[in-house]
């Protein structure tokens, strides 16, 4: 169902797609918007037990194209190191491909949005206020990811294969 790599050298192993998608804070989460338009759009996201955590408002573009198709991909860019010199860019990434949910449990919703903003504040009676004072508009997602793979650039491979 889902393409294999082409680049198989480049490949990322589960685990370092699992540790990139538990430390960064943002990626592109791009949908099937209107009119047939792909619509990519850039959120922040926890990560747990395989599922990328989201939040949005409770309408807008997004909202609507995840109603309409819940298949979805997102990519999370863990490096980029422009190298001129060599025209190149040193990189490491992650695309995950799944099905969007819309979390519509009150328990559910709290647990996602916890995560999510404990990745950004570390206070938990903080983020709880947060939480519920934004309870009456707040959505959150979860992607439930089918597919993922991961690719660096060939000189990080080198590298990472010829320590000095």
């Amino acid at each position: 169902m889902f393409r294999e790599m082409r680049r198989i050298k480049q490949k990322l192993s589960h685990e370092e797609c699992d540790k990139i998608l538990r430390e960064q804070t943002d990626g592109v989460l791009a949908v099937l918007g209107d009119e047939g338009y792909p619509y990519a759009v850039p959120v922040n996201y926890a990560y747990q037990e395989n599922r990328i955590i989201f939040h949005s408002a409770v309408s807008g573009h997004k909202v609507d194209a995840m109603e309409k198709c819940d298949k979805v991909s997102f990519c999370v860019v863990a490096k980029r190191e422009v190298v001129g010199a060599e025209l190149t860019t040193y990189f490491r990434s992650v695309i995950a491909f799944g099905k969007a949910r819309r979390l519509t449990d009150a328990d559910e919703i709290r647990d996602a949005a916890t995560a999510l903003g404990l990745k950004f504040l570390p206070d938990k009676e903080k983020v709880a206020a947060e939480i519920e004072e934004a309870m009456p508009r707040l959505a959150c997602y979860a992607i439930e990811i089918e597919h993922c793979t991961g690719k660096e650039a060939i000189e990080l491979v080198r590298a990472r294969n010829n320590p000095e």
